[in-house]
């Protein structure tokens, strides 16, 4: 017998967002997640299951084939890269910005050299070089808008969502790098050896996309 096809999924806003979107297409645990320590669960078909770990290690186990599926949001994706991949579907999820912020009334000439705080680093880097801007890249793992405040970074660069903490903090937000949703991944490999199992998860996914944009339109 064949090993079960794995779906890896991005703990937090993505994993609330992605399980409604996989039962609907057909893919319904067999366990509740909540208050579960475990990190490998059941669905109700026996060929499949789904394993819950960090965004960034979502990538990584899809590369190198520990999984099937992931499901990830495109910085990680930027910030990691996708090789040996595909992207077939924007599930249209956990969508925001991934922008440049700073304090306000504190804009920095256009191309001056600036130190920027960011868990982004590779994204933040090749912008930067883009605009013809000089900047010493600082890799801070939270808290990012702490930075100007405390003079460590002249900006930062980090996800926006409504903007709310980065006004809370006295900061603005300033340009726009990139839209940023979740994605649907799958190994190559994977989709050429195991194409009859997986394209139908697939094709499902994109038909319940399809029909929650169809119903956005309808209700706006």
């Amino acid at each position: 017998m064949s090993r079960p096809l794995i779906i890896a999924l991005s703990k937090g806003r993505i994993l609330k967002e992605t399980l409604p979107l996989l039962a609907e297409a057909g893919v319904h645990l067999a366990e509740p997640l909540e208050g579960s320590r475990k990190l490998l669960f059941d669905t109700q078909q026996d060929d499949v299951k789904i394993i819950v770990i960090r965004a960034t290690d979502v990538p990584t186990y899809v590369q190198l084939g520990a999984a099937d599926i992931g499901v990830a949001g495109k910085d990680v994706l930027l910030e990691h890269g996708s090789e040996g991949v595909y992207e077939p579907i924007d599930l249209d999820i956990a969508c925001c910005k991934l922008m440049t912020a700073g304090m306000v009334g504190h804009e920095n000439p256009r191309h001056s050299r600036r130190r920027v705080a960011t868990k982004f680093v590779n994204i933040a880097r090749d912008y930067y070089a883009r605009q013809g801007i000089q900047a010493d890249i600082i890799k801070l793992y939270g808290a990012m808008e702490l930075a100007p405040i405390m003079n460590l970074a002249d900006e930062i660069v980090d996800i926006v969502d409504t903007g709310n903490t980065l006004r809370a903090n006295g900061m603005e937000p300033r340009e726009l790098i990139t839209e940023i949703s979740t994605r649907l991944i799958v190994n190559k490999a994977s989709m050429t050896m195991n194409h009859g199992r997986l394209q139908p998860i697939i094709d499902n996914l994109r038909q319940v996309v399809a029909a929650r944009r169809r119903k956005e339109v309808l209700d706006s």
